[in-house]
């Protein structure tokens, strides 16, 4: 395989759909070939984050307004360029993020409602040239994706987002599939409903046909 300039590639999708054990795959395969990868997320990928994540997912804070929510999510990001991403790509660090700017559009624009304009005009404005090379959507149905998560999370609180009606996280998923519609260049949709495997191979299939083919 031929080196590449370390790419930014970020996974999305709604709560259960497996994208965090994706993404978690993806880092071992690339440093299995001797790729400097790193595993981060949104929110909570630096210390600043990590409070402001323990806010935003606590189910005490359920009464938290739209915009708070929202702007919270964007301090979080702010500092995750800052402190993770920008660096670790300069540095030839590949970066391999749990979420990051379509998550903002799909939850607090298409799920709570807010200006989606606003929302990508402030995502463009933190974000600068910073923007994943590729991003894998992992699409299931919310039915499947809530008997995943409640599998999961079967001795554990309830996070605050998950205690969230159906009807939410199917607006949510809307929203995931209008991005990966308007932005087709960067946006790959993966069948979520297939095996950890299959899905494993699929996005390392396109990794190395998109970045390492010699």
């Amino acid at each position: 395989m031929r080196k590449a300039k370390a790419k930014f590639i970020t996974f999305e999708g709604i709560d259960g759909c497996g994208k965090s054990t994706q993404a978690k795959r993806l880092v071992s395969r690339l440093n299995n070939e001797g790729i400097p990868a790193l595993l981060t997320l949104e929110p909570g990928g630096t210390k600043i984050g990590s409070y402001i994540r323990r806010i935003l997912l606590d189910p005490k804070n359920k009464d938290i307004s739209e915009l708070t929510e929202l702007f919270l999510y964007l301090a979080d990001r702010s500092q995750h360029i800052k402190e993770v991403i920008a660096p670790s790509l300069r540095n030839g660090i590949w970066v391999i993020s749990d979420r990051f700017y379509d998550a903002t559009l799909a939850y607090q624009g298409f799920g709570r409602g807010i200006c989606k304009d606003l929302i990508l005009m402030l995502n463009r404005h933190i974000c600068g040239d910073i923007k994943p090379d590729i991003t894998f959507l992992l699409d299931c149905p919310v039915e499947v994706a809530i008997k995943r998560r409640n599998k999961r999370d079967a001795d554990q609180n309830q996070l605050r987002f998950e205690q969230e009606a159906v009807i939410f996280h199917e607006k949510v998923r809307k929203g995931y599939l209008w991005i990966a519609e308007q932005f087709k260049e960067r946006v790959i949709t993966v069948d979520a409903t297939r095996s950890v495997e299959e899905i494993e191979e699929f996005i390392f299939d396109k990794i190395k046909e998109l970045f390492l083919r010699s």
